[in-house]
């Protein structure tokens, strides 16, 4: 493989394979990472088959082997222009530019010699290219590289040989071979760099791990450093500051802070300390933690990333189909193109030179051949050299690279080239509310006493109220329990006794003699106690969509509690930022009304934006009819129950921890729970697929205007090859710009 248009058909073969789920293609390691899908038998013949069908030998190496230690096609091409066809181009240009030595026929011998053996040793690898998909019925760029170069090769060696007067070629063969080659290698070296990130990431998890091995004796257990690979679930690790985290695991001893941005895009270290997981690949930063091993190997969540990322940019936009038809058909065109243009200049010659005339008044002044034998060879290698199809094949392929990775490198996972696309539709975007918008656990917002509580009288009963609560399980309980006040810690409350819970009620429990209560409304006039005095407070409260909690002692209610699920941090200004870019923002859940209604408004929506009291099973019907209102619909759930949802929408979006990320019903995974995410995946998403129509239009409009521009004799061979190296580069270079994203 030479350029990335090789890559790019060598994939497209691996991938009609039956039983492949994907595959990528390394340019630069001349590597294919296949993976097949789930209960499909692994065949690598039909793989090998499949590569040497499209014109590339290919052999089977072990899926744990290093990347290969030697040298690519790019760079040894690139070896080649280096070592031998820059200083004989060099030298050309001097004696013919500088030295007006063109015509001399001792130069063109001189000339003839030093050609040779670039057209021989730097264009074999574009021979052997073209040669290969010639048995196979097939052209690609290495095909018109090798016809001009030749062309404009035999056409001097024919000149000397013959004695026939007129500029010999020789200088514009070694520099399309030259220039070429040194093109290839620096679209590899971009390609490698839009590249860096999954690598990155590939290489995180660390080779070893310090192995726990108990031991029945005294002594203490012994640590021994083993091989990563040879770890097992239920193994216990170490982890010393600095180390990084080899595999997932769960802290069993220890406290420590560790840097997760690698997996989630956050900086700031995450607090450990025993039952927190672990994630292989981040980074251990101050304490000493012991760890218990949960997954291995493909089974951890950085390689559900690795795996997301790689499908990500294996994958294939309907938009690339344009550009897979016609430069299916490219270059048996271009060759006509050529060859029409050639015998227009080999036989109207006169007519030719007067069109480059007036052409070159409006352009650039361009050298008219001096015979019309000459300027046929010299426009149908120019038609050749300069409408090679590299850029067409890079423009879609290498802007996904560089979007999908700089999407992961902040903690945004893009499954694939279709996401990317629908992205750039959406024109509402539906949010979840509960666990996706708020926090998913209620908090405890206001607080009342009954009047004539003192403030000492207020400590004690809030100090009464977290002691019922702490022994419950309930999301309502552990909010209260939660929830003390610089009053209530300095409240030694009295040891309660008989404790108990009461399902769906309350609990309760004994003041000594007295009973105690918490919970709801409605147990409390069960009991036949008085709410009057906290009406007030309660209504103001409920009108909001908070939940009521009444504190009893004895015979009477002393104190109510609102709580409410509270909104995430940042979620107005994630809500106004979709807005501000043209987004419809609505919220769908299955919570109440009023709960719902008190959410949209400190966000600053409408009622007419909101749907309520919705099941989950009929969160996907609602999505399905904003769509039949025209819509283009994102859905941004928090992935536990809003499956049906995530995949009826136009675009679904997980809101995640790592250890969701396998989940397939979204299209886009956040890792990091920060809702901020939300906009920046739709933004870079946006941002990507500009780039991709960015990449199509000028790949399209170099070839539409340099083509019959080279046909016209407005381009030199050598001009033709610069081109064409200059389109590859703009090409990739357009995709870089989206891995410095921000």
């Amino acid at each position: 493989m030479t350029c990335g248009s090789c890559a790019n058909r060598v994939q497209g073969a691996l991938t009609k394979v039956p039983g492949v789920a994907f595959a990528r293609v390394e340019l630069d390691q001349a590597r294919a990472v296949v993976e097949w899908t789930a209960g499909s038998t692994p065949k690598p013949d039909a793989l090998i088959e499949a590569a040497r069908a499209a014109g590339y030998a290919a052999s089977l190496i072990a899926s744990d082997a290093p990347p290969t230690s030697g040298e690519s096609s790019a760079e040894q091409a690139w070896r080649r222009a280096v070592g031998l066809g820059v200083p004989i181009l060099v030298a050309m240009m001097i004696a013919e530019w500088g030295l007006g030595l063109g015509m001399d026929p001792r130069y063109r011998i001189a000339a003839l010699i030093l050609a040779l053996p670039v057209q021989v040793w730097v264009g074999a690898g574009f021979y052997r290219g073209a040669w290969r998909l010639l048995q196979v019925g097939g052209s690609n760029m290495d095909t018109l590289v090798a016809l001009g170069s030749t062309a404009a090769f035999g056409f001097s060696v024919w000149i000397v040989a013959s004695g026939t007067p007129g500029h010999a070629f020789f200088m514009e063969s070694v520099g399309i071979l030259t220039l070429i080659s040194l093109g290839h290698w620096m679209e590899a070296r971009m390609s490698a760099r839009a590249g860096a990130s999954l690598r990155a990431l590939l290489t995180l998890a660390p080779a070893t791990a310090r192995l726990r091995i108990s031991t029945s004796s005294p002594a203490p257990a012994e640590e021994r450093e083993v091989p990563v690979a040879s770890l097992n679930r239920g193994d216990v690790i170490v982890l010393r500051p600095g180390d990084r985290v080899p595999v997932d695991a769960v802290v069993l001893e220890g406290e420590s802070s560790v840097d997760e941005s690698m997996l989630t895009g956050e900086s700031v270290p995450v607090e450990k300390a025993s039952g927190a997981t672990l994630y292989s690949g981040t980074v251990n930063a101050s304490g000493r933690l012991v760890a218990r091993v949960e997954a291995t190997g493909s089974a951890t969540a950085l390689a559900h990333i690795v795996a997301a990322v790689q499908r990500a940019q294996s994958s294939r936009a309907g938009i690339q189909r344009l550009a897979d038809q016609i430069s299916a058909v490219f270059v048996p065109v271009v060759v006509a193109i050529a060859v029409i243009a050639a015998l227009g200049w080999g036989l109207a010659f006169g007519s030719a030179s007067a069109l480059q005339a007036d052409l070159s008044r409006w352009l650039w002044h361009a050298h008219a051949p001096e015979s019309p034998l000459a300027a046929a060879f010299m426009v149908f290698a120019s038609v050749l050299i300069v409408a090679c199809p590299c850029a067409m094949g890079l423009a879609t392929p290498a802007a996904l690279m560089a979007g999908v990775n700089a999407a992961a490198r902040h903690g945004i996972l893009i499954r694939d080239a279709v996401a990317l696309e629908k992205s750039g539709k959406i024109q509402t975007v539906v949010f979840d509310k509960t666990g996706t918008l708020t926090e998913g656990r209620p908090v405890v917002i206001a607080r009342q006493f009954v009047e004539g509580t003192s403030a000492s009288n207020r400590a004690e009963l809030d100090a009464l109220a977290i002691q019922l609560a702490r022994p419950s399980s309930h999301p309502v309980s552990r909010s209260i329990a939660e929830s003390s006040t610089p009053s209530a810690n300095t409240v030694i409350a009295p040891p309660l006794t008989g404790w108990r819970e009461v399902r769906g009620s309350g609990v309760e429990a004994r003041n000594g003699s007295v009973p105690v209560r918490l919970g709801s409304a409605g147990w409390m006039r069960e009991l036949g106690l008085d709410l009057t005095a906290l009406e007030p407070f309660s209504a103001e409260h409920s009108a909001t969509g908070a939940t009521m909690l009444y504190l009893a002692t004895g015979d009477r209610v002393a104190g109510a509690y609102a709580l409410r699920d509270a909104l995430k941090p940042g979620a107005r200004e994630v809500v106004q930022r979709l807005r501000n870019s043209g987004y419809r923002v609505r919220i769908l859940s299955g919570d109440q009304p009023r709960a719902v209604a008190a959410i949209a408004s400190e966000l600053g929506l409408n009622a007419d934006d909101v749907t309520a009291g919705v099941r989950p099973e009929q969160k996907a019907a609602a999505i399905e009819a904003l769509q039949q209102r025209g819509e283009r619909v994102a859905f941004v759930g928090d992935g536990l129950n809003d499956g049906p949802a995530l995949a009826r929408a136009d675009l679904g979006i997980a809101v995640s921890r790592a250890t969701d990320v396998a989940r397939e019903a979204a299209d886009v995974v956040l890792l990091r729970p920060d809702l901020a995410a939300v906009p920046d995946a739709l933004e870079l998403s946006r941002q990507t697929l500009r780039v991709i129509h960015q990449n199509l239009f000028w790949a399209f409009f170099y070839n539409a205007a340099f083509v019959p521009l080279a046909a016209l004799g407005m381009f030199s061979p050598l001009l033709s090859a610069v081109a064409m190296g200059a389109s590859d580069v703009m090409v990739i270079g357009n995709a870089l710009r989206l891995a410095r994203k921000r």
